[in-house]
């Protein structure tokens, strides 16, 4: 996600990358949500890890665009793990209303995988997620994020 502005997000309690997670989890087939390097963090030393800046800003973005809860104005990195579709044409076992031991086979026509759609689901919940921390931000400080704010209504200050 390019253009997230820096400063959305809580350092505790509402940080920015928990409700992303929270809402990307949120979609039915995702099984995984990593943020910047995220899993790959594990194998990295502390010094490699960091995200140096310079006069033109973060030099690298292994975090993400997020930092402590909050954007720094980079671009946002999010992957999700989506689990294959379970309705297969193969016979599978269960268990029916008596928890006894029966097969039972899909008929019907049903998609291999959900990837087609779910990378413009994931786009959305993302954009309501930075949406709503926008509105917060805006909330609490009204003199911010004029971009906004419809022309018409600019003059009026």
């Amino acid at each position: 996600m390019r253009g997230c502005p820096a400063g959305l997000g809580e350092p505790v309690f509402d940080k920015l990358e928990a409700d992303l997670a929270k809402a990307l989890m949120s979609i039915g087939s995702v099984r995984g949500v990593e943020i910047g390097t995220g899993f790959g963090v594990a194998r990295m030393h502390g010094s490699e890890c960091n995200d140096p800046m310079g006069p033109g800003g973060f030099e690298k973005n292994d975090a993400g665009g997020i930092l402590g809860g909050i954007s720094t104005g980079a671009d946002l990195l999010l992957r999700v793990a989506a689990k294959p579709v379970p309705s297969i044409y193969l016979e599978q076992r269960t268990v029916d209303s008596a928890m006894k031991p029966v097969a039972l086979q899909i008929k019907g026509r049903h998609d291999v995988s959900p990837i087609p759609r779910i990378n413009s689901v994931c786009e959305a919940m993302v954009a309501m997620v930075l949406a709503d921390h926008l509105l917060r931000q805006k909330a609490l400080d009204p003199s911010s994020h004029q971009w906004w704010v419809p022309e018409h209504r600019k003059s009026e200050k």
